[in-house]
């Protein structure tokens, strides 16, 4: 017998339009709560499923608690990994591909080894450059070649990848001066929904400093998400605040000017599934952090006005970056477009990243298409 089943967060948005798009095409969906993900195996392991995993929802506001979090959904992601192995199961997204792009570190090392333009990591701060990761990648491949592993083993060292390097917020400012970088991005390797990603400006010359970030000191639990960006200009609040910030497992990035439409800064959600740009959003802010969640303005990629070529080039970037991960079905890209180039440049991916409220309350294309990709599989003989 044949299953379409759903582990994910009943009564959800993410739950409900998709439901509604597979009734649409003749299907009834299992749910499975997360809170029982233990059941998948004893409920419906003894069919053959198609999967869909959607991402647990976390109460706790507390950064610290984020690795611990993320931690807990990685085992749950092999568990069921490892069960599917003995089980017939086709997966949407494979555990695997999810847990390659929880890794930011990571998945920005893969996407620079396969030649995708990405936001730059800093020299320094977890990654080779270009020409390193290059050499390194064949050195790597002419070890691994002969020892039969993935794909994903070559081109990945995982253990290199772990941990980056946990700097002070004096140490940073120092590494800005000498290198003359005066404004970074900080996210930490695991997370989403701008938590704890910060972006922060340092002028050497004159000791000015600027930091926009949801982080916040809190004297009874330490550093939360407030989910409301806030502007610190005051060194004595900034320092401890970084301080905090960069004890967190961390990337820093190159803070690219980007492009603009009628005075906000934006950058481009684009939704691919199965080799097929379905849905390209636009995310206007006022500020350096574009998250929709954020009070930041969505609008329709064709009201920009952009370049049909530039477009196309969007396109060609997503499904470069799609290849990089064969497990992969369906992903939310975001992409900069360099102010004045335009030159499009993958700031991450997300294989959970199929929600789109500017979708689902109009033609609710995304979750359609996922609605024909299972109906094709259950027809599929």
């Amino acid at each position: 017998m044949k299953q379409v089943v759903l582990l994910g967060n009943p009564e959800t948005k993410r739950t409900i339009y998709l439901e509604q798009a597979a009734a649409q095409e003749g299907l009834s969906i299992h749910v499975i709560d997360w809170k029982d993900w233990k059941n998948l195996q004893e409920e419906v392991y003894h069919d053959e499923l198609f999967l869909k995993i959607d991402p647990p929802l976390w109460e706790s506001c507390l950064l610290e608690e984020l690795d611990g979090l993320t931690g807990q959904y990685l085992e749950c992601l092999r568990e069921i990994s490892q069960a599917a192995q003995t089980h017939p199961v086709t997966f949407l997204n494979e555990p695997y591909a999810i847990e390659a792009l929880l890794h930011k570190r990571a998945c920005k090392h893969r996407l620079l080894l396969a030649g995708v333009p990405v936001t730059e990591l800093l020299s320094g701060w977890g990654v080779q450059d270009r020409a390193e990761a290059q050499e390194g990648k064949c050195a790597q491949d002419r070890e691994k070649a002969q020892e039969g592993k993935s794909v994903l083993e070559r081109e990945i060292d995982w253990s290199s990848m772990e941990s980056g390097k946990r700097w002070s917020a004096y140490e940073l400012l120092e590494w800005m001066k000498k290198e003359r970088v005066c404004q970074v991005f900080i996210k930490p390797v695991r997370g989403s929904g701008a938590a704890g990603v910060s972006a922060f400006r340092y002028q050497p010359s004159t000791g000015r400093m600027a930091l926009y970030t949801c982080a916040l000191q809190s004297p009874e639990y330490g550093l939360i998400n407030t989910k409301r960006l806030r502007r610190f200009s005051v060194a004595k609040e900034i320092i401890p605040l970084l301080n905090q910030i960069l004890a967190l497992d961390c990337i820093v990035e190159k803070w690219y000017a980007k492009a603009e439409y009628q005075g906000f800064s934006y950058d481009l959600r684009v939704v691919i599934q199965d080799n097929r740009v379905d849905f390209v959003l636009a995310r206007l802010s006022k500020g350096p952090i574009t998250n929709l969640h954020l009070n930041n303005h969505p609008l329709e990629v064709d009201k920009l006005g952009l370049p049909a070529a530039v477009l196309d080039s969007v396109a060609e970037l997503c499904h470069h970056s799609m290849e990089c991960y064969p497990g992969l079905r369906s992903a939310g890209i975001d992409v900069l477009l360099e102010k004045g180039s335009l030159k499009p440049r993958v700031i991450e991916m997300n294989a959970q990243g199929d929600l789109i409220y500017q979708d689902i309350y109009h033609e609710n294309r995304i979750y359609s298409h996922q609605a024909e990709m299972m109906k094709a599989w259950l027809t599929h003989i």
